[in-house]
């Protein structure tokens, strides 16, 4: 069993914090039908430490409880989301950052495509592809940048890895 000491559990409280905060900054640009949710470039932080898979689901809940779309988007953005950082995780040691950062962008335009058809009856494909634009740009773009420059410090590398040994990532 594993144990989840108080830094582990802090760690992922704040990083979940962080990507409500900056998801509630980008105000409109974070929800719809194009999305440009810069707080997904921390669903890359899952490939380093499997926490944050509960730091990413529990933000994009409560982020989500915000959305324009409604309540429905807890359950299906979030899915996507859990979806993908535990892709992201399992995937890690086959996948490169760059290919692992296309799996939000392909559940999310998937899933948040179907909800804003289905609920604000917006066109799926238009929906999708501007989800996935903006995932991309988000994720495959700034977040594969800044998590590679990032990964360079080993202060940051000490930061996140918190409560696991770092070397386990090879």
């Amino acid at each position: 069993m594993e144990i989840f000491n108080s830094r582990r559990i802090t760690n992922i409280g704040v990083v979940a914090a962080i990507y409500v905060v900056i998801t509630l900054v980008g105000g409109g640009l974070a929800y719809g039908q194009v999305q440009f949710r810069v707080s997904e470039a921390l669903v890359l932080l899952c490939f380093f430490n499997k926490d944050y898979i509960l730091s990413m689901s529990i933000g994009c809940f409560i982020a989500n409880l915000f959305s324009t779309v409604g309540l429905i988007d807890t359950v299906v953005g979030t899915a996507a989301t859990i979806i993908s950082v535990a892709l992201i995780y399992v995937c890690r040691n086959r996948l490169n950052l760059f290919a692992v950062s296309l799996f939000p962008v392909l559940f999310n335009a998937v899933f948040v495509g179907a909800e804003l058809k289905f609920v604000a009856n917006l066109p799926f494909f238009a929906s999708a592809a501007g989800v996935a634009l903006g995932e991309f740009v988000c994720v495959s773009v700034l977040g594969v940048v800044l998590i590679r420059a990032l990964s360079k410090n080993k202060r940051f590398m000490k930061l996140i890895m918190a409560g696991h040994n770092a070397d386990s990532l090879s």
